[in-house]
């Protein structure tokens, strides 16, 4: 049996959907669906069951899981870059994994987690994914933080070689439908075209990068869950590493593949940045992935146009987007 937390979450789901095409359903679900459209993830994937994540950490804690397991994939985590109550956050993004971790370790069993690369906080440490650099880097957010936390536990604890971590930097794609604010760039701007014609930007503030020349490494979700599929059948590669393309593109690159996918002029506004966000805006983001590629994973991306209209033509514009239904 399979354990992927976060089941019905973007990543999470999305590794489901990996796992079903690969012939596999020996899967529980862990998540917390609560009000939210979450759900509608799970329709269309094949599974054995669903756990609320608190009945499934008192059957950890309890040594009570009723199932043999193969692997935990734990993208399950509270993934808001803008949360502010720290202690949620410790306890969900940390303490949870941990125990999670520990459980996994004591049985042998194959433990993968999700980092995040705002643990790079404003990049002036670099984006290197050597475990001799990562206790240096100084995130900008709690969020980032509660992810570094956990991975400076695996480096303490010397656990490094015996689980795989990684560093997701800003993933887009199906099956985000109810991420909020948290949604990516392209699925907000895809409806502000469908309603205004127009996509509106922040401005920079930086003099070294012009408006919408702010970069990221924008990574397609179906990428993502390839590279996570090869680490679950390579239990001997670990460590903590990126997952990125390793190319940075603009806002501009991005957004223009956006229109270019729904066939519309561009037509961008560049707008004031919030106040409360400035000091904690990433200009530019950029993941190293040498590593990933020397432990031997193919680590084949898409191009950011080719990516973006697939997910456009594929899935956005489709009446029931789910990944699970295409």
């Amino acid at each position: 049996m399979i354990i992927v937390t976060g089941g019905a979450g973007f990543i999470g789901s999305a590794f489901v959907w990996k796992l079903n095409a690969e012939g596999i359903d020996d899967i529980v679900i862990v998540d917390r669906l609560g009000t939210s459209e979450k759900w509608k993830n799970l329709v269309g994937l094949r599974y054995t069951d669903y756990l609320h994540r608190d009945a499934f950490l008192n059957m950890v804690t309890d040594d009570a899981v009723p199932f043999e397991v193969s692997a935990i994939v734990h993208m399950g985590a509270c993934s808001s870059t803008i949360e502010r109550d720290a202690d949620f956050l410790w306890t969900n993004n940390f303490a949870y994994t941990r125990t999670l971790a520990a459980w996994a370790l004591k049985r042998h069993t194959r433990f993968i987690y999700a980092s995040s690369a705002a643990t790079y906080g404003d990049g002036t440490q670099g984006f290197s994914d050597d475990h001799e650099k990562i206790p240096a880097l100084k995130p900008i957010n709690m969020y980032g933080y509660s992810k570094q936390v956990f991975d400076l536990w695996v480096l303490r604890q010397k656990l490094a070689s015996q689980v795989a971590g990684i560093k997701f930097f800003n993933v887009f794609g199906p099956n985000e439908y109810h991420k909020g604010d948290m949604a990516s760039v392209i699925f907000k701007s895809f409806h502000q075209i469908k309603q205004t014609g127009q996509v509106k930007l922040f401005k920079s503030y930086l003099p070294q990068y012009d408006d919408g020349g702010q970069m990221r490494d924008f990574v397609y979700v179906k990428d993502c869950v390839n590279a996570i599929w090869w680490l679950l059948q390579n239990p001997g590669v670990n460590g903590i590493f990126n997952l990125g393309t390793g190319r940075a593109r603009t806002w501009n690159d991005l957004l223009n593949a956006v229109f270019n996918a729904m066939d519309i002029e561009p037509n961008i506004e560049y707008i004031e940045m919030p106040e409360s966000l400035r000091n904690q805006y990433q200009y530019f983001t950029q993941a190293e992935m040498t590593k990933l590629r020397s432990a031997g994973c193919p680590a084949a991306f898409s191009s950011l146009e080719d990516s973006v209209k697939d997910y456009i033509t594929r899935y956005l514009q489709k009446s029931d987007p789910h990944l699970g239904n295409s």
